[in-house]
């Protein structure tokens, strides 16, 4: 799957505070995957200031992130369920589109 680095920061805020043992560990690996490595700070220039973290103008390009498929099974129903409660923001919108489609 191809994402940007708003959208991998995206996942980490949707994924389930909560759930069972097994969930739990895809849960670890999914958070593992998208979180960001010490090369995406080098090349996307990451910082966090004053609880934001802001990236360079190469930060919107897309990236080879392999996500297995029960991990997206668990992304799928944390945007359907935001969806359902009406929750989804414009940040949602491209994750929703590649993950759940239109």
């Amino acid at each position: 799957m191809k994402l940007n680095l708003l959208e991998r920061v995206t996942i980490l805020g949707i994924l389930p505070k909560e759930a069972n043992f097994l969930n739990l560990k895809i849960i670890k690996d999914i958070q593992d995957v998208v979180s960001f490595t010490e090369e995406d700070f080098k090349e996307f220039d990451i910082k966090q200031t004053d609880g934001m973290i802001t990236w360079n103008a190469k930060g919107t390009e897309e990236k080879e992130i392999s996500i297995g498929e029960k991990a997206t099974d668990i992304i799928v129903e944390a945007l359907k369920e935001l969806n359902k409660d009406k929750k989804l923001t414009a940040n949602h919108y491209s994750l929703y589109v590649k993950f759940v489609g239109e």
